[in-house]
């Protein structure tokens, strides 16, 4: 493996911080058009002026409860620069960007946030942070890029008078490359981008682009199982995970020596995916790929989901699955339709589906033409590359549309789940009727809209938007929703999250998700590495 030389790291400079209430950062935000208001007018009956939203300067935040006994202790660790107690930065650190996330932000009052926040620069300090506050009984949340929408990055304190954040965004390097073996390791702190920068110097990818691609974190996507738009052609991030270093109280662990073993259980899988109450992933050595020479795109109209569906399932069982693969059902379609207007000509009937290949252009050549016929013979249309291009232009972009619904009244949020083909059909109708009567009791009608956005031989999963007017508590409408669906999935057949992860949201469905012994193992492994329990507490263990 090579070795190449870190770069200068400092505290702050490394990764854009997101906006403290909203997704992303002010360049993203957009106001709603003429076609997205003129639908919320009709159907909700919604036309008023987005609210004005608060300076985060002028934010009340519950005192820091961090004790100068132990502000002392944790500087001598990390340096009187790297430990902040501003109430900004504080603030930048409150949580995630579920859409509770946001309206709780956005709500009158003083707000939750760590009580300091600290920025590592290496797993040693790391290892030592955990140590320190293990033993004087500080919660600890790991914080990379704050994407999290399921409650995985809140500040919860549990039973601990003082809860932190370690930031880590100063594990920024790349600091091995094995392009033989196809491999490099990167820390954990590296946002997407950068790590696509660092990699691309390389003449490789990694090929791993989730809708937070522009701010979650290496570490975030291993323990959170993070799956990109690209699965289908790349793998999960999971897939990808050749070895990892893990800080716990307890000490290092370092996993994986092979590209396969049969030496017992592999142990990487209880950190990949444990959200950072085992312990703190500080670097990853993952699985990259050259640089595709090009890449083809097509899109495709199918007369319904049902067959568009079908047609996913059989080019991914011949194996022919494309780089990028989804199908939108009808209610999605439509309304990217009025949101972009109808591209490539004629209008988009039906269902959308996006194919992307890339790869040396002999390969993507013949993949292209393999599954255009098998998607032309299960009953679909091709759209041309129009509307497949202008998908990967906006792809990062949803989440800001989020934000401006959020303005004028309107609450909009996502859920996944997932599950085998002969399911698919039964539980995309179980989520969608729980969701929508669940809203409509409430006095709301709601807009369900889905689409396909992983694919595998044995099943897929379901990505749910949902878009309905706000109560005079949007939370606690929300809560009723999320409790119904989460007991819909479960009792269909679905997993309880796919890819957004555990955290608090889902844990309450956890016991029924793994078991009662499967929670008693989880417990086990939780007791044996983090003893004290300070470790992102009241998330994914329940």
């Amino acid at each position: 493996m090579v070795e190449t030389q870190p770069e200068n790291s400092g505290a702050t400079t490394l990764q854009p911080s997101m906006v403290w209430d909203a997704w992303g950062v002010p360049a993203g935000h957009q106001p709603l058009s003429a076609q997205i208001r003129g639908l919320l007018a009709q159907v909700f009956g919604i036309s008023g002026e987005p609210v004005a939203r608060r300076d985060e300067g002028d934010v009340p935040l519950r005192p820091s409860t961090l004790t100068a006994g132990d502000r002392a202790g944790l500087t001598a660790i990390v340096g009187d620069e790297h430990l902040s107690t501003d109430d900004v930065v504080r603030l930048r650190h409150a949580g995630g960007k579920s859409t509770p996330d946001l309206l709780r932000r956005r709500a009158d009052g003083p707000q939750d946030a760590p009580d300091a926040i600290l920025f590592p620069a290496d797993h040693a300090q790391v290892l030592a942070l955990l140590a320190y506050c293990s033993e004087h009984g500080i919660a600890v949340v790991p914080f990379g890029g704050g994407t999290s929408v399921v409650g995985g990055v809140d500040p919860v304190r549990g039973q601990f008078a003082t809860v932190v954040a370690l930031d880590l965004r100063r594990l920024d390097t790349v600091t091995g490359v094995d392009p033989v073996s196809g491999l490099a390791t990167l820390g954990a702190g590296l946002t997407g981008p950068r790590a696509e920068a660092l990699l691309g110097e390389h003449g490789l990818s990694l090929g791993h682009f989730p809708q937070s691609f522009e701010f979650a974190t290496i570490g975030g996507f291993a323990a959170t199982r993070s799956s990109g738009q690209a699965s289908a052609g790349y793998g999960r991030f999971d897939d990808m995970v050749e070895r990892l270093v893990v800080a716990t109280p307890q000490g290092t662990v370092e996993l994986g020596r092979a590209p396969a073993s049969a030496a017992g259980p592999d142990l990487r899988e209880l950190f990949v995916g444990s959200e950072g109450t085992l312990g703190i992933i500080t670097s990853v050595t993952l699985r990259v790929h050259p640089i595709p020479e090009t890449t083809a795109y097509q899109a495709w109209s199918f007369p319904d989901f049902a067959t568009g569906a079908a047609a996913l399932r059989s080019l991914v069982q011949t194996g022919a699955a494309p780089t990028v693969l989804r199908l939108s059902d009808e209610a999605e379609t439509g309304l990217n339709l009025a949101r972009s207007g109808d591209v490539g000509g004629a209008p988009v009937t039906g269902c959308l589906a996006i194919t992307t290949y890339e790869g040396t252009e002999e390969h993507v050549a013949a993949r292209a033409l393999e599954a255009s016929g098998l998607l032309t013979a299960a009953g679909g249309t091709a759209l041309g590359d129009a509307p497949a291009q202008q998908w990967e232009h906006g792809r990062f972009a949803a989440p800001y549309l989020r934000d401006a619904l959020l303005d004028v009244g309107v609450l909009c949020e996502t859920l996944e789940t997932a599950t085998t083909w002969a399911n698919l059909s039964n539980l995309k109708t179980k989520v969608t009727g729980a969701l929508m009567d669940s809203l409509g009791a409430q006095g709301t009608p709601a807009l369900v809209m889905c689409h396909i956005s992983h694919t595998y031989p044995t099943g897929a999963s379901l990505y749910f938007t949902i878009v309905a007017k706000q109560l005079d508590d949007p939370i606690a409408q929300w809560h009723i929703a999320k409790s119904a669906v989460g007991d819909a999935i479960i009792a269909a057949g679905g997993t309880i999250t796919h890819h957004h992860a555990v955290g608090a949201d889902h844990r309450p469905w956890m016991s029924a998700e793994v078991g009662d012994l499967g929670v008693r193992v989880l417990r086990a492994v939780k007791r044996e590495l983090d003893p004290a329990g300070v470790l992102n507490p009241g998330k994914l263990v329940p």
